[in-house]
């Protein structure tokens, strides 16, 4: 046989075993790493709230408001969850984020938080006019690895982009 031959012949064994791989791998991707969207639907969703209007509010009487929880009110109706707001700062809530305490952290993020380590972003959503005339690109933090969390829910702030 020739080296081309040869070569080719290496070249759909490989693709063979590939495909046999991909064809073994029967879970749901995205995956929740801790299955909290599976554990959310019809269930409770745990949101980390720093207040930052006019994105997020809280009240003395702990009721919350703002155009992020108007959103993740909406978003919960989607998947039929129950949330439970805890607010704190943001430094605070990161934490809690990182002992798994919290599925969301909403408070007018900006895309450069300090907390990636501790929080997995969404793609940026809206943008808002920084302290120096700069854009200052808004997201959400969700626990990493829950994967499937997060698409679902960047892919509910996608379809309201046009209304924000």
């Amino acid at each position: 046989m020739s080296w081309t031959v040869m070569r080719q012949v290496r070249h759909l064994i490989l693709l063979g075993v590939l495909l046999l791989v991909v064809a073994g791998c029967q879970g749901n991707f995205p995956a929740d790493t801790q299955g909290t969207l599976d554990r959310a639907t019809e269930g409770e969703l745990r949101v980390g709230i720093a207040e930052n209007a006019p994105w997020t509010e809280v009240a003395p009487d702990g009721s919350v408001s703002g155009t992020e929880v108007e959103l993740l009110n909406d978003y919960a109706e989607t998947i039929d969850a129950e949330i439970r707001w805890i607010p704190g700062g943001e430094n605070v809530l990161a934490a809690e984020m990182k002992e798994g305490n919290l599925d969301l952290v909403i408070g007018g993020l900006a895309s450069d938080v300090p907390w990636t380590s501790e929080i997995a972003l969404t793609r940026p959503y809206a943008t808002a006019q920084g302290p120096d005339g700069k854009p200052v690109y808004i997201v959400m933090g969700v626990r990493p690895g829950e994967n499937a969390l997060l698409v679902d829910l960047e892919r509910y702030l996608a379809e309201r982009a046009g209304e924000l």
